[in-house]
């Protein structure tokens, strides 16, 4: 037996006896690797920007499972513009749902669709807020955006209260719930309010609620809802928009 033959004999004999067959294997060049699936987390994939994206297998052959989260973007908030000496306040915007699911890589395409919602638009005017856009992977989990808080409170004086928009609606996966509700608009009199605050999502928290005269306030993180703006005294101030959703993948081999 030749020396280089004897050494390999050697390095696969001692790995053999040493090495744990749960997590280890010799192949036949007689190398010690690793077995498919027991590498635990390689690679965190991370897509924050609204938008589609494309994730191929083939660039992670060593993929043997992937933990996929899917956050939906969040509602915006509407504006206010009440007349002279009165006062408009506005709910704040749903937080947008969260979806989870931990995928074989066996059950995945060559290639998959990712999709990140956006935030919805802000209200200008007394006009409402915009509706999040949906998250998704693969079209197998899926997490719904925030509605946007709705211009239901009229231009006046008197004591009034709008409640905000519900929390948005499940999504799909292993493991799946909607966002919070948007807070509820109150007004006191033509000098005296309080905007409802933006409701919170898995990664974000919803835009404050205001007790002045302003626009809308933005959320922070990703896929919570707007602030409403308030409107005292006879300002026009526009609402604010949602936070955008978010995908992570968290790659395993």
């Amino acid at each position: 037996m030749g020396r280089a033959k004897r050494l390999i004999w050697l390095v696969s004999s001692l790995a053999s006896v040493c090495a744990c067959g749960q997590f280890f294997n010799i192949n036949a060049e007689g190398e010690l690797c690793l077995n498919p699936g027991t590498m635990g987390l390689r690679e965190v994939l991370v897509f924050k920007d609204p938008g589609t994206y494309q994730f191929r297998r083939a660039d992670y052959p060593w993929l043997a499972r992937v933990r996929v989260q899917v956050q939906g973007g969040g509602g915006g908030s509407a504006g206010a513009d009440a007349a002279q000496d009165e006062t408009i306040t506005r709910p704040g915007g749903a937080g947008g749902g969260y979806s989870m699911s931990l995928l074989e890589a066996d059950l995945l395409g060559d290639v998959e669709t990712i999709v990140v919602g956006a935030g919805g638009s802000a209200g200008e005017g007394n006009n409402a807020g915009g509706a999040g856009g949906a998250s998704s992977f693969a079209g197998i989990v899926l997490a719904t955006g925030g509605d946007g808080s709705p211009a239901n409170m009229t231009s006046g004086t008197s004591l009034n209260t709008q409640v905000g928009v519900p929390g948005s609606a499940i999504g799909t996966g292993q493991l799946t719930y909607g966002g919070s509700a948007g807070g509820t608009a109150i007004r006191l009199s033509g000098s005296l309010g309080v905007s409802g605050s933006g409701g919170d999502s898995r990664f974000g928290y919803g835009g404050f609620a205001r007790s002045n005269d302003g626009v809308g306030t933005y959320s922070r993180g990703y896929g919570a809802g707007a602030g409403g703006a308030a409107s005292i005294g006879g300002n026009r101030n526009d609402g604010a928009p949602g936070g955008n959703g978010l995908v992570m993948l968290e790659l395993f081999g």
